[in-house]
C-alpha cells in the first residue's frame, strides 16, 4: 500500500510537472514571450503540453514566409523599381512626353491618384516587355533570406523580451520591453541579412535589356545571385555587400513600431478570450472568426502603419543598396548616393517628397496580403504537424 501510495503521489507530481506553467510563456504563433498577465491582472498561463513543437514554429514560420513572398513577388519588383532613381528618371520623361506637370506642381489628390494610375500601368508593362519571368526577379535570394531571417528575428525578440523583462522590471512585460527587444531583434537582424537584401534588390533593379551593352549574358549586368555577389566583392569590396545597412538600421524603427503595435493588438485578442473561456458559453463560429481573422488582422493592420509612418527610408535603402552606374577616372565604380543623410538630401533637393514615398502603392499592396497569407500558412502547417497555435 505504501509503495502504491508513492506510486499514486509520483503520478501525481509528474502530472503537475507536466502542467507547470513557464515564468513567461510563449506564443506559438510566433515563440514570442507573452505577458504574465492580462490588462486586468489576471494571470495568463501557458500550459506544457506534448504538443508543444519549438521547432515546428521554424518550419511553420519558414513555409509562411516563403509561401507569402513568392505570390507576392511581382509587387516586391515593382516597388522596389519605383523606388530606384533609374526608373524614376524615365517615369519624369515619360510624364513630360504626356504633358503632366511635375509633382511639385500638383495637389496631394493629384499625385495620389497618378501614383496609383502609374503603378499598375508598370506592373501590367513589366511582362510584356519584359516577360513574366521578369516579375520574380531576385526571388531566389530572397526566399534564401526568408527563413533565416524570421528565424533570426523572432528568435531574438522573443529571448529579448525575456532576458530585459526578467533583469529590468521583475519578470513583467510592459510596452517599453517590447520596445527594446524590437529594436534588438532589428539590428541583428538587418546586420546578418543585408548581403542577401542588397543581391536582390540589385537582381530586381538589373533591367533585361541593359544600358550598357554586351555586359553579361543577354545583355544582363548580373547572371544569378552568385555572379552578382562576386561583381559586388570585386569591384566594391566585402563592404559593399553592407551598403545600405544604415538604413537598415533606421528601419528598425519601422519593426519596432510594429512589434509594440502587435504586442497590443494580440493582447486585446487575448483579453477577449480570457473572458469568453471565463464566461463558460461554448464557443461559436463567430468566437472562431474572430479568433482567426483578428489575429490575421493584428499583423496585417500593425505592418500597414508601421510601414506607413516610416516609409521613407525603404526608398533611401535601395537607392543605397542599387549598383554603381558610371565610372572615375580610374576605371572604379562612381557611387551617387555615398550616405544616409546625403542619400536624404540629394532625393529631395533632384526629385522632391514625393519621391521618398516612391512605391508606396505595391508596397501597401504587398505587406497586408502577405502578412495574411503568411500567418494564415503558418496556422495550417502548424494543424499539419500536429500542435496548435493557441496561446
Amino acid at each position: 500500500m505504501t509503495f502504491k501510495a508513492s506510486s499514486q503521489t509520483n503520478s501525481s507530481g509528474f502530472s503537475q510537472a507536466a502542467q507547470s506553467t513557464s515564468p513567461i510563456p510563449h506564443s506559438r504563433e510566433t515563440g514570442d514571450a507573452l505577458p504574465d498577465t492580462d490588462g486586468d491582472g489576471t494571470p495568463v498561463t501557458t500550459k506544457s503540453t506534448p504538443t508543444q513543437k519549438p521547432w515546428a514554429h521554424f518550419v511553420a514560420g519558414g513555409i509562411g514566409g516563403m509561401t507569402a513572398a513568392s505570390l507576392t513577388s511581382p509587387l516586391d519588383v515593382l516597388k522596389t523599381r519605383l523606388q530606384s532613381d533609374f526608373y524614376q528618371s524615365q517615369l519624369v520623361a515619360a510624364r513630360a512626353a504626356r504633358g503632366i506637370p511635375p509633382l511639385s506642381q500638383l495637389s496631394v489628390a493629384q499625385t495620389a491618384r497618378l501614383h496609383v494610375r502609374e503603378t499598375f500601368q508598370i506592373l501590367f508593362a513589366i511582362p510584356k516587355v519584359e516577360g513574366w519571368r521578369a516579375l520574380f526577379k531576385g526571388l531566389g535570394p530572397n526566399l534564401i533570406g526568408v527563413v533565416p531571417a524570421r528565424a533570426i528575428n523572432f528568435w531574438a525578440y522573443g529571448n529579448g523580451k525575456r532576458l530585459i523583462s526578467q533583469t529590468f522590471n521583475n519578470g513583467q512585460e510592459a510596452a517599453w520591453v517590447h520596445l527594446l527587444a524590437a529594436a534588438n531583434a532589428g539590428i541583428i537582424t538587418g546586420t546578418a541579412t543585408n548581403p542577401i537584401w542588397l543581391v536582390k534588390t540589385r537582381l530586381q533593379l538589373d533591367k533585361a535589356t541593359a544600358e550598357k551593352k554586351g555586359v553579361g549574358l543577354d545583355g544582363r549586368k548580373y547572371r544569378n545571385a552568385l555572379d552578382c555577389t562576386i561583381q559586388t566583392v570585386r569591384t566594391e569590396g566585402i563592404r559593399g555587400l553592407y551598403r545600405g545597412l544604415t538604413a537598415s538600421y533606421l528601419g528598425v524603427t519601422e519593426s519596432t513600431l510594429q512589434w509594440v503595435l502587435y504586442e497590443q493588438m494580440k493582447g486585446s485578442l487575448a483579453r477577449r478570450e480570457a473572458r469568453l473561456t471565463a464566461s463558460g458559453k461554448p464557443r461559436t463560429s463567430w468566437d472562431e472568426a474572430v479568433d482567426w481573422f483578428g489575429k490575421l488582422g493584428a499583423a496585417g493592420g500593425a505592418k500597414f502603419i508601421a510601414a506607413l509612418a516610416t516609409y521613407p527610408h525603404e526608398v533611401v535603402r535601395t537607392r543605397l543598396r542599387q549598383a554603381p552606374v558610371t565610372t572615375d577616372a580610374t576605371g572604379r565604380p562612381q557611387l551617387k548616393y555615398t550616405g544616409l543623410v546625403q542619400c536624404f538630401k540629394l532625393i529631395f533637393k533632384e526629385e522632391g517628397m514625393a519621391a521618398l514615398y516612391g512605391g508606396l502603392t505595391p508596397h501597401m499592396l504587398r505587406v497586408v496580403p502577405s502578412a495574411a497569407i503568411m500567418f494564415g500558412m503558418y496556422e495550417f502547417v502548424l494543424k499539419f504537424l500536429g500542435t496548435t497555435s493557441g496561446v
